[in-house]
């Protein structure tokens, strides 16, 4: 779908207003600013309507989005002159603003894309939206014009992608151009109007040293776990939803040399590697007649063709499991991958559930075994009810005993208690475990702290 189908089906899908007087007299000051407020949302119609008779769409592409907002611009000023407008220059600002917004972004939720501290935006029906913020919910006053508005919005953000939403596809992923994901829902599923959750990833990309300002680990945790990746360790990053397990593996691959080829697998892409080397696979859904579809085992698969150095998974999910703690066990170490689960053995229950979706009748023992020959550590991360988001802990996968797999936990955060502000009181500490990985990380020429593990190392938060 090209541009001018996007601005055409949008135009379609706003409905019809009936428009205010916008040449003869000044409202009354008691109603000015509601009205003010009706006449940009109304002059959007029009200003969008006029706009696709006026602009070359075709070449204005090709020249970039750049080119076509500074036209959009252009016009929207030459259409405010030629009509007379009464407009002060704050009015004649927003109207471009919101106009360029609409046939451009995402309509009302454009202010927020451009705040960096929001990490998540959720939008509960056309005239409900909140936002996450320190990791706090808040309401906003921001809404759509109607339903139909909203789904304009959400058909936008899916056709750039190649994806598509209707009454037999309703759920759909996504992902905005920064790297945002987006997840949308409509009726029927979704009783009460079309939802839409955006967790955004284009705003402050995360470094370790950001983790530890922010108290998420400690140094002596975030220097354990450079090398850890340095000397190859196959790491599994787990935790609930929004608990920052994206943010965290975006972190750790920093530390992956330069010269190593990385290919990355995702339902919808949003991790943002900064090696030179990196080599994106995203899945597909299944079209219209549900047919060609490739799921992440088939990626996988593929994968293993692609003389891959290090293999990131998003979010492991279903039957790529296997192939994935196949590879991971058979000379693709170093590998990296998240999953959602509560606890680091709660992850390792959910890697048996997943692998039983592959169709192999495994034995239990088995299965087992393959987790504790595939996987080194487990980061388990957590979002606290103060909304801060901390590594509760940090596990290794030391082999099996019998019918059991063995770990051992090297550092974790101890909550003590909340204060009076509703502030998660504890602290870091290490558990006084040695790592058993340690003579691998000294093998790999790393020195590694001999203090590290000691129990006394703990920072009070």
């Amino acid at each position: 779908m090209g541009l001018r189908d996007i601005l055409q089906n949008d135009v379609q899908k706003t409905p019809s207003m009936t428009q205010p007087s916008l040449y003869a007299g000044r409202p009354e000051p008691s109603t000015e600013a509601a009205t003010n407020a009706n006449l940009i949302e109304n002059m959007q119609v029009r200003m969008r309507e006029r706009l696709l008779k006026k602009i070359d769409v075709t070449k204005l592409e090709q020249a970039g989005y750049g080119a076509l907002i500074d036209e959009i611009t252009k016009v929207l000023d030459e259409i405010i002159d030629e009509d007379h407008l009464l407009l002060t220059g704050a009015d004649r600002s927003r109207l471009i603003e919101s106009t360029t917004n609409e046939m451009l972004g995402l309509g009302p939720l454009e202010p927020l894309l451009k705040d960096d501290e929001i990490s998540d935006i959720l939008v509960n029906g056309y005239n409900e939206v909140w936002i996450e913020r320190h990791g706090r919910l808040h309401r906003t006053d921001i809404r759509f014009q109607n339903e139909k508005h909203l789904m304009a919005v959400i058909n936008r953000i899916v056709s750039r992608v190649g994806r598509r939403i209707d009454e037999s596809s309703p759920m759909v992923d996504a992902r905005l151009p920064d790297g945002s994901r987006v997840n949308a829902v409509i009726p029927p599923l979704a009783l009460d109007g079309a939802g839409l959750c955006i967790r955004r990833f284009g705003g402050h990309r995360f470094r370790m040293d950001d983790l530890i300002r922010i108290n998420t680990l400690t140094p002596e945790m975030g220097e354990f776990l450079r090398l850890a990746i340095l000397t190859r360790l196959n790491i599994l990053i787990s935790g609930g939803t929004g608990s920052g397990k994206t943010s965290l593996l975006n972190c750790l691959s920093s530390n992956i040399p330069n010269d190593q080829r990385i290919v990355t697998i995702e339902d919808a892409a949003e991790l943002a590697l900064q090696q030179p080397h990196v080599f994106r696979l995203e899945t597909r859904p299944p079209n219209i007649e549900g047919k060609g579809e490739v799921t992440q085992r088939d990626l996988f698969r593929n994968t293993l063709r692609m003389r891959p150095d290090r293999i990131i998974v998003g979010e492991v999910r279903g039957a790529e499991v296997l192939d994935m703690l196949q590879a991971m066990s058979t000379g693709h170490d170093g590998s990296l991958a998240t999953i959602h689960a509560n606890s680091p053995r709660d992850s390792l229950t959910r890697l048996e559930m997943m692998m039983l979706l592959s169709g192999l009748n495994l034995p239990e023992k088995a299965m087992r075994q393959y987790v504790a020959t595939a996987i080194n550590l487990i980061v388990h991360l957590a979002r606290l009810s103060d909304g801060s988001r901390k590594i509760t802990r940090i596990t290794e996968i030391t082999g099996m005993e019998g019918d059991t797999v063995l770990t051992q936990d090297l550092f974790e955060f101890a909550r003590t208690g909340v204060n009076p502000v509703g502030k998660v009181m504890g602290s870091f500490r290490a558990t006084g475990t040695r790592s058993m990985y340690t003579d691998r990380i000294e093998a790999a020429g790393f020195k590694l702290d001999s203090t590290l593990f000691e129990q006394p190392k703990a920072a009070e938060v």
